[in-house]
């Protein structure tokens, strides 16, 4: 399994699994249709379904026009305002999308929309917004239970687990980490090791559940209640 980021708007990567360089492609979360379509020029290749992890209108813009250009599934929340959703999924399904043998846990994280839904298979993590690298996502609908919650499931997979979140934001996020957690040697190393990816024009992604279970100060909430006082910190950090 092959998966490529292709970049959109300021700070978006939309997701792209392939079983091998030259087949169609699964696009994951695709808020903007004219990357892809470039992608997938440039690649030479068609694409085979799309799935969805929630309802922003940054992870689902692009849908339309893509199914406009390929009739393909489109798998995601059953969340009837995402309305090119063919196969809506729940909590404990499993699915193989189109194109892929790969088939994936479907797994309910809501927190920061309360349709979320992450997907897990091939020691892969596709989360949308839920988890960042060092960081989670704003807590738009759901709430300080419910968003602590969700990411215990995620915290609870394989650490070798590879975490394929949908924004560049881990500069911003370990930077938030060094004030919440100023002892942690951690997160000084993923600093620097961040610093020169990003330095080069190289994604900080994917991260690792091993990494994350290392610099990410939300993974480390004890509870809910201490949870809330974080993210209630980093929203005005």
């Amino acid at each position: 399994m092959i998966v490529t980021p292709i970049r959109a708007f300021d700070d978006n990567y939309i997701w792209a699994i392939q079983p091998a360089p030259d087949q169609a492609a699964v696009i994951v979360d695709p808020g903007d249709a004219a990357p892809v379509l470039a992608w997938l020029a440039q690649q030479d290749v068609g694409l085979a379904s799309i799935l969805v992890t929630h309802h922003h209108w940054d992870h689902t813009d692009g849908i339309a026009p893509l199914v406009q250009h390929f009739h393909v599934p489109v798998y995601g929340p059953a969340n009837p305002a995402i309305k090119t959703i063919t196969h809506p999924l729940h909590d404990g399904d499993r699915v193989t999308p189109v194109g892929l043998t790969q088939s994936f846990d479907v797994i309910a994280t809501p927190g920061h929309t309360l349709d979320h839904l992450s997907y897990y298979g091939a020691a892969s993590l596709f989360c949308g917004d839920t988890l960042f690298s060092a960081g989670c996502g704003r807590m738009f609908e759901g709430t300080a239970p419910q968003f602590f919650t969700s990411l215990r499931k995620l915290a609870e997979l394989p650490e070798q687990t590879s975490v394929y979140c949908t924004h560049e934001y881990t500069t911003a996020n370990l930077a938030f980490a060094a004030a919440a957690e100023p002892d942690n040697r951690a997160v000084a190393h993923a600093q620097q090791r961040v610093a020169e990816l990003r330095a080069r024009g190289l994604p900080s992604l994917p991260t690792t559940l091993a990494d994350e279970l290392a610099i990410n100060p939300f993974l480390h909430a004890r509870n809910a209640q201490e949870f809330a006082q974080l993210r209630q910190w980093k929203d005005n950090f």
